[in-house]
């Protein structure tokens, strides 16, 4: 079964994997604010609805988050998206260190959420971990 785009633009795109339950999104270039938060809050909304439990964030291509998107993702997106059923998070990680030490904190939130995670440098490996899982 192949995969469903859900959103397409130029910030990013994400996509359903039906076959193997898979929320699975890849940054195109540096993404914050509205976009960030319509993209996460999607994803969330598609896990949920399919009942999926593993998450692939291809970010190579993002960057730090700003300050109001690390509060958001920490108090409202996290919350969220663990109730719904997250728990397993494959991390492509940013290019640039701002943005790796930047996840850090985050992965550090999500793992004391319940959440496994596992950082890659490369999104085929990520995707490969995701579905042995």
């Amino acid at each position: 079964m192949s995969e469903q785009t859900i959103i397409d633009n130029d910030y990013a795109t994400l996509w359903y994997h039906p076959g193997t339950k898979i929320i699975h999104h890849k940054i195109k270039k540096y993404v914050y604010g509205k976009q960030l938060q319509d993209l996460l809050s999607t994803g969330t909304e598609q896990l949920r609805k399919y009942g999926a439990k593993k998450w692939l964030s291809d970010d190579i291509n993002n960057n730090a988050l700003t300050a109001q998107d690390a509060e958001w993702t920490s108090t409202v997106w996290l919350p969220n998206t663990a109730k719904a059923g997250w728990k397993y998070w494959a991390l492509v990680q940013p290019e640039k260190i701002t943005g790796q030490l930047n996840m850090k904190k985050h992965t550090k939130l999500c793992a004391d959420a319940g959440v496994v995670i596992k950082v890659f440098n490369n999104p085929y490996e990520a995707m490969k971990w995701l579905e042995s899982q």
